[in-house]
């Protein structure tokens, strides 16, 4: 199998920003749901919900997801948030690693919740809401949980690597090796 390493949470928890950095530690491709789904359709996440709904997002984003998941070179995933309808794709594909922050410090993060459909005119309540809904299906696909309130992206990329960075590295060595 092709070695991943993908990164589910809430919005806010730091999934872009800290895969960008383990992908770059590793020398792996680098892939996120939101930004695939908005180079796909030419529209803004935002833009997608307001013209073709949530079930068109949701749709658009099991195709970017599957095509990550597919993909033959070593990849880092940042999962879109709610793409808990996708688990078994997610739990099949590598390993994966929960970003798990409170609900406080996420509303805090996303601040007025701009660019961001679901969180509507109380980004607070709205993260209370999602958090409760979505943190059995992250519990459940996790192999890794980071709590992630306190730390740095830098400092979650280097928790990650500490786990799994090298055995990863070693799978992914040895399968481009085998084939030569």
């Amino acid at each position: 199998m092709t070695p991943r390493i993908l990164l589910v949470g809430m919005m806010g928890a730091g999934k872009s920003t800290t895969g960008r950095l383990v992908a770059t530690a590793l020398g792996w491709r680098y892939c996120d749901s939101d930004a695939d789904v908005e180079a796909d359709t030419g529209l803004t996440v935002p833009e997608l919900f307001a013209r073709d709904g949530e079930d068109a997002f949701r749709r658009a984003e099991a195709l970017v997801l599957a095509r990550a998941c597919d993909a033959a070179l070593p990849s880092v995933v940042s999962v879109a948030g709610g793409a808990a309808e996708n688990r078994t794709r997610i739990k099949a594909a590598g390993t994966v690693v929960w970003l798990r922050a409170r609900p406080e410090t996420l509303a805090v993060r996303v601040g007025d919740g701009a660019g961001r459909p679901l969180l509507g005119d109380d980004p607070g309540e709205a993260m209370v809401r999602l958090s409760t809904v979505r943190a059995p299906f992250y519990e459940e696909l996790a192999d890794l949980v980071i709590d992630v309130d306190a730390l740095t992206p830098a400092e979650v990329a280097e928790r990650i690597l500490a786990a799994v960075g090298a055995d990863m590295v070693i799978e992914a060595v040895a399968e481009h090796d085998g084939e030569d």
